[in-house]
This record gives C-alpha cells, sequence and structure tokens, in this order.
C-alpha cells in the first residue's frame, strides 16, 4: 500500500488543478439577445450550472481529505470513525479519504 499521506495530498494537489480548469466554467453568463441565441444562452446557463456542482463536489472531496489527514496525524487512520473497527487495506488503497468500514457505510 503506498502512503496514505502522499496519495491524499496527490489528491489534493489533482483538486486544485480541476479548479483551475473549471473556473472559466462557473463565471457570469451574459444574457445579451444581440450576442447569443436564447439556446446557446441555455447552455451556458447549464454548463455554469453543472461547472458550480463539480466546484461544490471537489469542495465536499477537499473536505474528507484534510479529515483523514488529520485522522493521520491523531493516530487514528485506517480505523472506522462510527464503530472503530479497521477499514479494509483494499478500500483504503481504493480510497484513502474513506472514514468508515464497509459494514458501517452499508448501514450495518
Amino acid at each position: 500500500m503506498t502512503d496514505p499521506r502522499i496519495a491524499l495530498l496527490n489528491r489534493l494537489a489533482a483538486l486544485d488543478v480541476e479548479d483551475a480548469a473549471g473556473r472559466d466554467g462557473q463565471k457570469t453568463v451574459t444574457l445579451d439577445q444581440q450576442a447569443v441565441g436564447r439556446l446557446s444562452r441555455m447552455d451556458a446557463l447549464q454548463n455554469q450550472a453543472m461547472a458550480q456542482a463539480q466546484g461544490r463536489r471537489r469542495q465536499a472531496e477537499r473536505q474528507r481529505i484534510r479529515a483523514a489527514l488529520q485522522r493521520l496525524d491523531e493516530g487514528d487512520y485506517g480505523h472506522c470513525t462510527d464503530c472503530g473497527e479497521e477499514i479494509a487495506s483494499a478500500r483504503l488503497t481504493s480510497d484513502p479519504a474513506t472514514p468508515r468500514c464497509l459494514d458501517c457505510t452499508r448501514g450495518g
């Protein structure tokens, strides 16, 4: 298993790159009817809404990563935040920021 701290920090850096790429899509849509037609404006508004939703998703992922880094610092990393049991290493490899074991995630 790779070092989870490195994996988490690399993902944070990748989110910063994704944010930079998505900034143009989140800009205010100009509603100048002379510049673009109605359908083009609707497309632009839809694209803006999708870019904003992706930005919110990235922000939520950042929060999960920061929480995982805090668990690493506190020595609680790799243990379920609900039941305290050890999280399977394959699950942590797949998602190093996961806070819960599979049983707790499933609600069991």
